[in-house]
Formats: structure tokens, C-alpha cells, sequence
């Protein structure tokens, strides 16, 4: 089966002083990734459209499932892996405000606090059950930056988790054999938002 992970569109940059999730929305911009991402597909077949349950992947799911005629069905286990952060800023903006900061998040300052190794065995665990559930057929998986290095490092045979930034609305494809087998396609696709 082919598996196609995408990462969500770009969102709003959310920083709440109250500590509750950020949970952004989709920016204007990302908002048109999201229709170019579906029409992206319009003439692709798909068995089904997953999404995590963060809004920002939702509503870039949104209009790639009702171009398909097909209903968004949310995998908890393919979440970023700091879903309760209150602050949510693209890393974009990061890199351009700050070079000090940007490289202390390239240091690992990005997953500080995280159990990195749980996270990963999370997502391939949410990925094999997606596989599973469609053999034969292909599936989007629409995600997190850091749930596509996790199921990219654990197909390559990597230690490092996070080896690669995804950009926003990217495609990343992978097949997975019914023998186990599980092979890299293509990673960060981006033909498809110019």
C-alpha cells in the first residue's frame, strides 16, 4: 500500500499567556496551501484521509477529504509531539527573528522535555494500524513535522528522530509491503503549491 504523510498547512503563530494548548488555526496562506494540497489530488485515488486531531491538521485535511468525497477520520497517535504547548510559533519565524534561538531548537531544544523515543514508538504504532487497515490501497495521513521525521527515521533505519524540517503542506510518500517491508518513495513534495 502507498502511504502519504502530509504536513498540515501553515498556521497562525498563537503564543496564550493562560497556558491552555495553542492549537492554531490555519493562516490565509495556509489555508490556499490546503486547496492547492487538494486539488493536488483531485485526480489521485484515495481509501481514506486521516488527520490528527490538532485543529491546524484538520483544516488542512478538510478540504482534501471533501475533494475525495470522504469523511476526515482523527488518529490520536499521529500528533506533534508537544500538543499541549501554549505556544505555537513556525519555525520559519523563528529562524528569522532569532539565529540564536533557531540554533539552540536545532540543538534539540525543540523536543526539551520530551520523551523523544516514546513519541516515535507512538506514531510508527498509529502508522502501522493505518497500514494495516488499508492493505492494497493508498491513504493520506495528514500530520506534524515531527510525526513524518519519526516515521521517516524509523523506515530509514535512522537513530536521530527529527533529521529533516517538512515544509508546510508537503508531501511525503511511502510504500508498505504486506511482508513488513517499508520504503521510502518521496519525502518533501512541494511541486504542488506553486
Amino acid at each position: 500500500m502507498e502511504l502519504v504523510l502530509i504536513r498540515h498547512a501553515l498556521p497562525l503563530r498563537v503564543e496564550r499567556a493562560d497556558g491552555a494548548p495553542a492549537d492554531p488555526p490555519l493562516s490565509a496562506d495556509g489555508s490556499a496551501q490546503a486547496r492547492r494540497l487538494a486539488r493536488a489530488f483531485a485526480a489521485e485515488r484515495l481509501a481514506a484521509v486521516y488527520a490528527s486531531p490538532l485543529r491546524r491538521a484538520r483544516e488542512t485535511a478538510a478540504p482534501l477529504a471533501a475533494e475525495l468525497g470522504l469523511e476526515v477520520r482523527l488518529e490520536p497517535g499521529v500528533v506533534e509531539f508537544d500538543p499541549h504547548s501554549a505556544r505555537y510559533v513556525p519555525l520559519e519565524e523563528i529562524r528569522a527573528e532569532s539565529r540564536e534561538l533557531w540554533l539552540e531548537l536545532l540543538r534539540g531544544g525543540l523536543t526539551a522535555g520530551i520523551d523523544v523515543a516514546e513519541f516515535r514508538r507512538t506514531v510508527v504504532a498509529a502508522v502501522e494500524r493505518i497500514v494495516a487497515a488499508h492493505p492494497g490501497g493508498r491513504v493520506a495521513v495528514v500530520c506534524h513535522g515531527g510525526v513524518v521525521n519519526a516515521w521517516a527515521a524509523h523506515v530509514l533505519g535512522l537513530d536521530a528522530t527529527l533529521f529533516f524540517q517538512p515544509r508546510y503542506a508537503s508531501i511525503s510518500r511511502f510504500l508498505a509491503a504486506g511482508s513488513g517491508e517499508r520504503s521510502v518513495l518521496s519525502l518533501n513534495e512541494t511541486g504542488h503549491l506553486r
